[in-house]
């Protein structure tokens, strides 16, 4: 029996599309940019990410989905990046450095309390190893 509780729940903010959006905006009169306006911005809406007590979930795609989950045991590494126009707008990004085969790097990208986040997804990921009795070694 699991005991996954939820811990935080949240998507990428469109200000990552900002540029896309004023560059294809400026060209409206085209008409195909407006469609790639839209696209750009139904790539982030359909993008959602939450944080359990034992995983981290990635649901993304507009038409065919697609779901990721990371143990948080097997992350190694995290990473707060907060590039100049991200902070302009109170935003980081997230790195994860994991053991997983098929995920070795997680980003969470243009999330809001990035610092925050990141110290929630530190502290969950210690109390995972310490209840699977998980812990990391590195061979060199």
């Amino acid at each position: 029996m699991s005991n996954e509780a939820p811990l935080w729940n949240g998507t990428p903010s469109q200000v990552i599309n900002l540029p896309i959006f004023v560059i294809w905006g400026l060209l409206f009169w085209l008409v195909i940019p407006i469609f790639i306006i839209l696209w750009k911005w139904l790539v982030i809406k359909c993008t959602k990410y939450e944080l359990t007590t034992q995983r981290l979930k990635t649901r993304h795609g507009v038409f065919s989905k697609k779901m990721d989950e990371l143990e948080l045991y097997r992350v190694r590494d995290y990473k707060l990046d907060q590039p100049i126009f991200l902070r302009l707008f109170g935003l980081a990004n997230i790195t994860l450095q994991t053991s997983d085969k098929s995920t070795p790097v997680v980003v969470i990208r243009a999330i809001p309390n990035g610092e925050q986040l990141r110290e929630q997804i530190r502290n969950a990921v210690e109390d995972c190893r310490v209840k699977k009795r998980v812990r990391e070694v590195d061979f060199e």
